[in-house]
C-alpha cells in the first residue's frame, strides 16, 4: 500500500511512541531486578519489589481523567505525553542516585512513581494511536508500534545490562534513560501530528468527574487499610519475618480495595469510568473473558517474572551473557515469534491461535526446568566474538551457553506467538466508543499475572527451589488453556462482531 506523506508522518509518530512506551517497563522490571541482584538484595525481597509495577494493573482507574481533561496549550493527547515524559525523566534521574541496598523503601517509592508515570504514558499512547490513525493505517500502525516497543525493551532490558557491566554503575544507566525521555518530550511537543479536532473529550461535568475519582480513591484506600487492620486484629503482624504472612497482607488489601473502590465510583458518580465499564459488562460472557485475560499469560508470567535473578544468581551466568542472550537475542526472537504468529493467524481462527500458542507457551516453561536441573554448561557452549554496534559494544569474546540459548529461543518465540494472539483478543473485545478506557482496563488485567505473581514467585522459589518452581509454572499455565477451550464458541463469535467492536 502506498501511503502519502501525511500517512508516513502518522506511522512514524506511532513507531516513536511505541519505543517511548516500551522503554520504562524493564526499568521497573527485569533491569531493576538485575540492579537489585548485583546490589546484594535477597531473592524474596526482589520478588516483593516486583509489586512496584502495580500501577500497570490500575491504570484504567485514572485513564478516564486523561481522556476527559486537556492540559492547557498543548492539546489533550500531546499535552499528556509531554507531561508524562518529562516527569519520567525527572523520576529516572532521581532513581539513579538511590541505593536499593541501603535505602530500599525510598528506592521502592521512586520505582512505584516511575511505574505510575509509565502506565499513564501507556494510556495516552494507546489513545493517541487510536485517534491519529485512519482506518486503513491501523494494521501497519499496530505492527510498527509493537516493533518500536520491542526495540525499546532491547535497549532498557538488554543493552542496559551490558552498559551496567561495562560502566560498573546502574546509576549511570538510569541517567542515560532519563536523558532519552527529555529528548522524547521534545519530539512529542514539536513533531507529533495533531489528532482530529472533532475528537473532543467526553461530555460530562468536570467537577463531578473529579469528585467521583477521589471518591473512588477513598474507597480503594478504605478497603486496603480495612483488610490490613482486620488481619492485625486477628493477631497477624505485617512485618512478620514469615514471607507468606507479608504476602497475605498484600493480597488481602488488593482483594478488598477493588470492589470497595468500584462501589465508591458508582456512589460518587465517576461517570466516564462508570459508562465505560457498563458498556463492557453488557457484552455476552464479559466476566468469563476477564478471567481468561488474567489466566492466559499466568504460567508465562510465573516462569518469566524472576528470570533475570534465576540466571544471574541461581545459575551464575554473567550480566553480559544474560544481556546478550535473554534480552537482545531473546527479544528479537520474540519479534520473530509475533511475526510468525501473524502469518499463521491469517490461516487459522483466533480460537485455534490462542489454544495452540498457549500450549507452546506451557511447553516452553519446561525449558527452564531442564536448565535448573542440568545446570550451566550441560550442553556446552560457543564463543561470541567482540562486536561494536555504535550504541553498544563488547571488547572481549563472550562465552554463550548452548542450553541457555536453546531455552531462551524457544521461550521467546512461543511467548511472541502467544502475545500476538492475546493482543488480537484484546482488540476484538474493545468497543470503539470507549477504546482508550477499555484497552486500559483490559491491558491492566493482562498485567495482573506479571505483577501479582512476583511476590509469590520469590517466596516459592526460596521455599521449594528452582526446579520445583518451574514445574509449578507449567501447572499455572493449564487453567488459561482450559479457559480458551471452554470459551471456544464465544471466542469464535468475536470475529463476527469485529466490525461493531473495533
Amino acid at each position: 500500500m502506498n501511503f502519502p506523506l501525511s500517512s508516513a508522518h502518522r506511522i512514524a509518530a506511532v513507531l516513536f511512541l511505541g519505543f517511548a512506551s516500551g522503554l520504562p517497563l524493564a526499568l521497573t522490571g527485569q533491569a531493576m531486578q538485575a540492579w537489585l541482584t548485583v546490589d546484594g538484595v535477597d531473592i524474596a525481597t526482589i520478588g516483593f519489589l516486583g509489586l512496584v509495577g502495580i500501577p500497570y494493573t490500575f491504570k484504567f482507574l485514572w485513564a478516564p481523567l486523561m481522556d476527559r481533561f486537556e492540559p492547557p496549550f498543548l492539546g489533550r493527547r500531546r499535552g499528556w505525553l509531554v507531561l508524562t515524559q518529562l516527569a519520567l525523566a525527572a523520576m529516572l534521574y532521581l532513581m539513579s542516585g538511590l541505593s536499593p541496598a541501603t535505602g530500599p523503601l525510598t528506592f521502592a517509592a521512586a520505582a512505584v512513581l516511575v511505574a505510575f508515570l509509565s502506565a499513564s504514558q501507556d494510556v495516552v499512547v494507546d489513545a493517541y494511536r487510536t485517534d491519529v490513525l485512519e482506518a486503513r493505517e491501523r494494521g501497519l500502525g499496530a505492527s510498527v508500534s509493537v516493533f518500536g516497543y520491542r526495540v525499546a525493551m532491547i535497549l532498557s532490558g538488554g543493552i542496559s545490562l551490558i552498559w551496567a557491566d561495562q560502566w560498573g554503575s546502574w546509576g549511570q544507566v538510569y541517567r542515560v534513560m532519563a536523558a532519552i525521555f527529555v529528548v522524547a518530550a521534545g519530539v512529542s511537543l514539536l513533531t507529533l501530528p495533531r489528532v482530529s479536532a472533532a475528537l473532543k473529550p467526553l461530555a460530562s461535568t468536570p467537577s463531578r468527574e473529579l469528585i467521583g475519582f477521589f471518591g473512588m480513591l477513598a474507597g480503594v484506600l478504605t478497603g486496603a487499610l480495612g483488610a490490613r487492620w482486620l488481619l492485625m486484629g486477628l493477631g497477624l503482624d505485617p512485618q512478620d519475618a514469615n514471607k507468606w504472612i507479608q504476602l497475605l497482607f498484600i493480597m488481602a488489601s488488593i482483594v478488598a480495595a477493588l470492589p470497595l473502590g468500584y462501589w465508591a465510583a458508582r456512589r460518587a458518580g465517576f461517570e466516564t469510568l462508570n459508562r465505560s465499564l457498563d458498556s463492557f459488562m453488557l457484552k455476552p460472557g464479559a466476566i468469563a473473558f476477564l478471567v481468561l485475560i488474567v489466566l492466559y499469560k499466568l504460567g508465562d508470567a510465573f516462569a518469566g517474572v524472576l528470570t533475570t535473578p534465576f540466571l544471574i544468581k541461581g545459575m551464575a551466568f554473567s550480566q553480559a551473557e544474560v544481556g546478550i542472550v535473554n534480552k537482545i537475542i531473546g527479544i528479537w526472537l520474540t519479534i520473530l515469534g509475533a511475526l510468525a504468529a501473524g502469518a499463521i493467524m491469517l490461516r487459522i481462527s483466533l480460537y485455534k491461535a490462542l489454544l495452540i500458542f498457549g500450549i507452546l507457551q506451557l511447553l516452553s516453561n519446561f525449558g527452564f526446568y531442564v536448565l535448573a536441573v542440568l545446570g550451566k554448561g550441560a550442553w556446552g557452549g560457543f564463543t561470541l566474538q567482540p562486536f561494536d554496534l555504535g550504541f553498544v559494544a563488547t571488547t572481549t569474546p563472550a562465552d554463550i551457553d548452548s542450553l541457555l540459548m536453546t531455552v531462551i529461543a524457544f521461550e521467546n518465540i512461543s511467548g511472541g506467538m502467544g502475545t500476538a494472539a492475546f493482543v488480537a483478543l484484546l482488540m476484538s473485545l474493545c468497543n470503539q466508543r470507549f477504546s482508550a478506557t477499555h484497552y486500559a482496563l483490559l491491558s491492566a488485567l493482562a498485567a495482573v499475572g506479571r505483577i501479582y505473581v512476583s511476590p509469590l514467585s520469590g517466596v516459592l522459589s526460596e521455599s521449594i527451589g528452582w526446579p520445583a518452581f518451574f514445574l509449578f509454572s507449567v501447572a499455572a499455565a493449564v487453567p488459561g488453556i482450559w479457559m480458551v477451550w471452554r470459551m471456544r464458541a464465544a471466542i469464535s463469535g468475536l470475529n463476527g462482531a469485529k466490525e461493531k467492536t473495533g
